[in-house]
């Protein structure tokens, strides 16, 4: 999988891209990754890559021209194009106004061959970059960053993880927040064991803990020691559902409940009233 990067501050790639997951990835070949300097598309002696708007405003635009020479340097067509084709590559341009990033669309950007990313900058990018070009425009959050590099590198590292061969243990990103499906819980097949680890299915994840079994005076659950895996489960769905009505109560209306997880949110949201 490629990922390429049009940016007018090249040189920022050269940290966050470089450690963790996103290194060890490349290095194995699982993923490529380009930067690409907008002011090297430019034909000016300043290398201009931006202008005021039409009708006035304050600020200033990144103009489209650069742009577009970038990405038809790079064999990429207009959008139009590429829907005829059928082609496996996506252009995302990184925007304030764009739909909010998360793991689903992380999810289906790990279908392509090629992610195109667009930072913006100043103001804004010129429309005709997002009417002809970009796929979609895409936030990382409901927030105002200067540009859209330190977005493309969120974007970079939350599809890489998901790679396969990406993470030392696969199950591992099952098991985070977010993540859309349960591994095991009510099909479970009759006989076998209960496992202590279950999918998020799009809640928060459960608390976790490690050695040593008290700290400070305060103590590891008793639950996570007793060695009852079904008990284990239980818990920590319990955490998870509880966690996520008291932070990210919205993630509930999309989020894969059983009705063992129904029985639990119930008895939470009694447990809040009685308070």
């Amino acid at each position: 999988m490629k990922f390429e990067i049009l940016t007018i501050f090249p040189d920022f790639f050269r940290g966050p891209l470089d450690y963790g997951i996103v290194r060890k990835a490349r290095e194995a070949g699982l993923i490529e990754l380009g930067i690409y300097d907008l002011r090297a598309f430019t034909h000016d002696r300043h290398h201009t890559v931006d202008d005021r708007p039409f009708g006035g405003g304050e600020g200033m635009v990144l103009k489209p021209e650069p742009i577009f020479e970038c990405l038809e340097a790079l064999g990429i067509s207009s959008r139009e194009e590429r829907k005829r084709e059928g082609a496996r590559e996506t252009v995302v341009l990184l925007s304030p106004q764009g739909v909010l990033f998360n793991q689903a669309v992380a999810k289906d950007f790990t279908g392509r061959e090629r992610v195109v990313l667009i930072c913006g900058r100043y103001e804004g990018v010129d429309e005709r970059v997002s009417e002809y070009l970009a796929d979609r425009e895409i936030s990382v959050g409901d927030f105002v960053l200067s540009g859209g590099e330190l977005g493309a590198a969120i974007i970079v590292d939350t599809v890489t993880r998901l790679l396969p061969g990406a993470l030392g243990n696969a199950a591992s990103a099952q098991q985070e927040s977010f993540t859309g499906s349960v591994v095991e819980r009510e099909d479970r097949a009759p006989g076998e064991p209960p496992s202590s680890t279950c999918g998020s299915g799009g809640l928060l994840d459960y608390p976790h803990y490690t050695r040593p079994a008290e700290f400070r005076g305060m103590p590891v659950p008793e639950v996570l020691a007793n060695g009852n895996h079904d008990e284990i489960r239980k818990w920590r769905r319990r955490c998870a559902l509880q966690k996520t009505l008291r932070n990210r109560p919205d993630l509930l209306r999309d989020a894969e409940l059983s009705g063992e997880d129904r029985k639990l949110l119930a008895e939470i949201e009694m447990e809040q009233v009685s308070r």
